[in-house]
């Protein structure tokens, strides 16, 4: 393998595992504060942490066409990526799991094909229905407690509705990832992100600078390494990682969520919880696996 191919690996498997340990920093951080403030003020930190980035490796373009391309994808992923993260950190907050967040997210990866289908008449293998099949199966294990039953909550439901609308993102960034700055566009995200949180933060919560302070780990874990520090790995991993590959490696934030969760005795799951988180995960990396034997096309 060579050395290329090796640090492209080890920066998503990094990549994967800051998104997976920062469901265990959102659990803590809504202990202090509310989901709108933790989202609106780690996104606020992340367009900071990224301008010397921004300003470093983006220095001397002037394409006004491709800006005003940019700016507009800015604004039209931003929102759809504050709902997302939006209606994540509410499920986060209801559940109070890491694990449980972590491996419902992951399921946008089975739903994106599903949906490019739908949409764009993309064709779509029977890899990507079975994983789905696994999906569904394992989403019933995670919500089923042994005396109980069947229990989906509107944590869970919550959780489900951000998946929906990461899928959404992962659709609009592929649609127009040859037109923009891949830089520019991760920082006017985050911007839009951080402004619709803030001003979301003022209309529905009463935020302190004492419980700001309180949530400070959760808010510098969340807003410099998963935001500032993780986006722009991904935009360095990936430009040189086959989409499939690349795909299944970031999954495992899914693991990493379940393993951050119980190492730091956030998760409540039962074994048959486990077993669901298991299945989930491999109905994840069998939607991206191509049995054809003909190049996938990224998604």
């Amino acid at each position: 393998m060579k050395k290329t191919n090796i640090l492209n690996t080890a920066l998503l498997f990094l990549i994967a595992m800051i998104w997976g340990f920062a469901f265990v920093a959102q659990v803590d951080g809504v202990k202090y504060i509310g989901s709108f403030t933790l989202n609106g003020v780690r996104f606020a930190l992340g367009v900071i942490s990224l301008t010397p980035v921004v300003l470093f490796f983006e220095r001397g373009r002037r394409d006004k066409a491709e800006r005003k391309k940019t700016v507009i994808a800015s604004l039209l992923a931003g929102t759809v990526l504050f709902l997302a993260s939006t209606f994540q950190q509410l499920g986060i907050e209801k559940t109070g799991s890491a694990g449980v967040a972590g491996f419902i997210t992951g399921l946008y990866m089975v739903l994106i094909p599903i949906a490019c289908f739908l949409l764009f008449k993309k064709k779509t293998g029977l890899n990507v229905w079975l994983g789905a099949l696994c999906g569904l199966l394992g989403l019933f294990l995670l919500c089923y407690k042994s005396g109980e039953g069947f229990s989906f909550g509107i944590g869970e439901l919550l959780l489900l509705v951000g998946s929906l609308f990461w899928t959404a993102h992962v659709i609009i960034i592929d649609r127009v990832a040859k037109e923009i700055r891949p830089l520019h566009f991760s920082w006017g995200q985050f911007a839009v992100c951080a402004v619709l949180g803030l001003i979301t933060m003022f209309i529905f919560e009463e935020p302190t600078l004492g419980g700001i302070w309180d949530a400070k780990w959760a808010i510098l874990y969340c807003g410099v390494l998963s935001v500032g520090v993780a986006y722009t790995l991904q935009v360095i991993a990936q430009r040189r990682a086959d989409p499939t590959f690349a795909a299944i490696v970031l999954s495992t934030e899914s693991v990493f969520s379940a393993v951050g969760g119980a190492i730091f005795g956030t998760d409540k799951i039962s074994v048959l919880g486990y077993v669901g988180c298991v299945v989930m995960f491999a109905g994840i990396i069998l939607s991206q696996v191509n049995f054809g034997g003909t190049k996938k096309n990224k998604s």
